[in-house]
């Protein structure tokens, strides 16, 4: 003899067998079908773009990075980092790349404050690079609106050739020529801006001394 549940009883067994259901489509199978396509095509940038030194990660090409000198005083949080000038240079960073504060310093294009910073970082750019100061690119003196963009300019790559020649004794040719290498059109070929990412060319250089 059949039971007949109370309806009360009866919707909630349904909405059991859907949460189950929909448990097991949603939470067990789907994952495992992405993780699947993404880890047999597109593991290099399912498991976050790494860039590797034999074997060991040693960044992600997605996150720009500080290349700068060690610290004089490790535990100063207030000492200004140093550029190293053997390795190419990235944009600023208003949080200095880290990746837990990102974010633009929100200040605008009247800014008193933002145009005296982009004096100084044109005027320090220019020395370290030994170039005149009408000639540094606008990306070297101001940030990304996320301070993790790991391009630059291929004017600001190409600036940076002899310094960072002279100071590894390379050939100015041979690192210009990494440089065009590593030169990404635009996307689609009409949108955003030709680039270079800086962390990836850094990686690239690391190979050639």
């Amino acid at each position: 003899m059949r039971t007949h549940l109370p309806p009360v009883l009866q919707h909630h067994l349904t909405a059991l067998r859907i949460l189950l259901a929909f448990t097991v489509i949603t939470g067990i199978a789907y994952p495992l079908l992405v993780t699947g396509i993404s880890q047999s095509g597109l593991s290099h940038q399912a498991n976050g773009s790494l860039l590797t030194t034999n074997g060991t990660p040693v960044a992600s090409s997605l996150i720009g990075q500080n290349f700068s000198l060690p610290k004089k005083n490790p535990r100063d949080e207030k000492e200004t980092l140093r550029p190293d000038p053997k390795w190419f240079q990235p944009r600023p960073s208003a949080g200095g790349y880290d990746p837990t504060i990102s974010g633009a310093s929100n200040l605008g294009p009247n800014n008193t404050d933002l145009i005296e910073t982009v004096k100084d970082r044109r005027a320090a750019v220019a020395a370290f690079d030994g170039v005149q100061p009408a000639s540094v690119p606008a990306d070297a003196v101001t940030a990304s609106g996320s301070g993790l963009d790991p391009a630059i300019s291929p004017a600001y790559a190409y600036e940076q050739v002899d310094r960072v020649a002279k100071v590894r004794n390379l050939a100015p040719t041979e690192v210009r020529t990494l440089v065009a290498r590593h030169v990404q059109g635009r996307v689609l070929g009409f949108l955003g801006q030709e680039r270079v990412n800086v962390v990836e060319l850094n990686h690239d250089l690391a190979r050639l001394t």
